[in-house]
């Protein structure tokens, strides 16, 4: 079945949309949209299609920026991958007609983040923040638990106390929790590693 297009864009002999696209010879970042938690799966798509219809000298590169993030589960460390913008993909493309159209019609992608039917490039320096977030040597620390809220220490010497955390600081991946000691609330500072929720 041929997807619908818009009244305002004009058809080709064949039924394809003759875009207003701005032809660049210069590959370039754009950002596409999917379903959140489609984007494994749409790229998938993609990486395919570009094989099939020949587009390896259009379209470079699709990435959905991700982030790995550390997790404390039940007392247990896991590394696992977080999509850093959830519904979006990263495609470097020279932007053509026909290109436009491989993306575009790629099931799952729902279109091109941009004004209309014009897709906007990145600038190049939002591109090299991305990328740079991507290759961050440590791993982000997934923190499920917020100020007031009660908290088990999972490690150290005041393992399985448990206690309210006072304060965050996220700079320092560090917690600042209040334990009932010998009868006194006591403050004491903890790695995220070392604390989760109650």
């Amino acid at each position: 079945m041929k997807e619908q297009y818009k009244d305002d864009i004009p058809l080709d002999d064949d039924g394809n949309p003759i875009l207003p696209v701005k032809a660049n010879d210069n590959p370039e970042w754009y950002v596409i949209h999917c379903y959140s938690g489609y984007e494994n799966k749409v790229r998938h798509n993609l990486e395919q299609r570009i094989e099939t219809m020949g587009m390896k000298d259009r379209i470079f590169d699709v990435v959905i920026p991700t982030q790995e993030e550390i997790e404390v589960k039940d007392g247990k460390r896991r590394v696992i991958e977080r999509h850093v913008f959830p519904g979006y993909i990263l495609v470097n493309m020279i932007l053509t007609e026909e290109s436009w159209y491989v993306v575009r019609n790629t099931p799952g992608v729902t279109g091109f983040v941009g004004m209309g039917n014009d897709p906007t490039p990145l600038r190049p320096e939002e591109v090299s923040q991305i990328l740079r977030r991507m290759e961050a040597e440590a791993p982000h620390i997934k923190v499920t638990f917020k100020e007031g809220e009660r908290v088990r220490i999972v490690d150290g010497p005041f393992n399985d106390f448990r206690g309210t955390v006072d304060a965050i600081d996220m700079e320092r991946a560090k917690v600042r929790v209040m334990v009932n000691f010998f009868g006194r609330e006591t403050p004491v500072e903890l790695d995220f590693l070392q604390v989760e929720k109650a």
